[in-house]
């Protein structure tokens, strides 16, 4: 069974880290290129929030008895399978995870402009799945 403690500690990390994010993108895709402490920053926190999003996933799937997904994007897919969230979002999420892969990963450099345009669709994406994972959460009766 889901461990609701669990999750509403990990949900609390993913909204904090989010709030960060918001807070630290800038008027303009310039004044982030510009910035490359800024870029550290959001990439940090926005790398902490999609983590968490994930982890909350796996955590529910395994804790469910729902089968061992075999990637990120098929964690959520199982999690719109049994109804707690739409398939919208799981794809959503899938592209938000990409946006983790390209920052964890490197490929060499930020590119600044395009995290500055992904953010604002990621971020509302990781808020409309802590709502639907908290909705769950309390549905189990924490």
């Amino acid at each position: 069974m889901t461990d609701p403690g669990l999750v509403l500690h990990k949900l609390g990390v993913l909204r904090e880290h989010v709030e960060r994010v918001r807070r630290r993108r800038p008027a303009s895709a310039e004044l982030l290129r510009t910035d490359v402490d800024r870029q550290d920053a959001l990439a940090m926190s926005l790398l902490v929030a999609v983590q968490e999003a994930i982890d909350v996933a796996f955590h529910i799937v395994a804790d469910e008895g729902w089968g061992v997904p075999s990637s990120y994007a098929e964690s959520f897919e199982l999690l719109a399978r049994h109804g707690l969230i739409d398939p919208r979002l799981a794809d959503d999420l899938a592209r938000i995870v990409a946006v983790r892969h390209r920052l964890a990963h490197g490929y060499a450099s930020i590119d600044a402009g395009r995290l500055w345009s992904e953010l604002p669709a990621g971020l509302d994406t990781l808020d409309r799945y802590a709502r639907a994972i908290a909705h769950f959460v309390g549905s189990k009766g924490a």
